[in-house]
């Protein structure tokens, strides 16, 4: 498994930062972020989409937008 570290949060002193990640293989991404625990921002959420067992809702700041989005553009993956 070929995981490229593609950022973290560059307004974040240390190391445990909200960060963003890609599966070089599949172009997944995966995100390291604040876990959102509020029962109303989740009841909220699960409105759109439910919330499995299996999942998490992760928060990312704002300014992290591009990073993101650079990340899923990175030898995007078709399938």
């Amino acid at each position: 498994m070929a995981i490229e570290f593609y950022g973290k949060d560059p307004n974040c002193p240390g190391n445990n930062c909200p960060a963003v990640f890609r599966d070089e293989e599949t172009g997944d991404l995966y995100f390291q972020g604040e876990t959102v625990i509020d029962p109303e921002v989740l009841a909220r959420l699960s409105k759109d989409s439910g919330l499995s067992d299996s999942e998490s809702v992760v928060k990312l700041p704002a300014h992290m937008a591009e990073m993101i989005m650079e990340a899923s553009r990175a030898g995007a993956v078709v399938r």
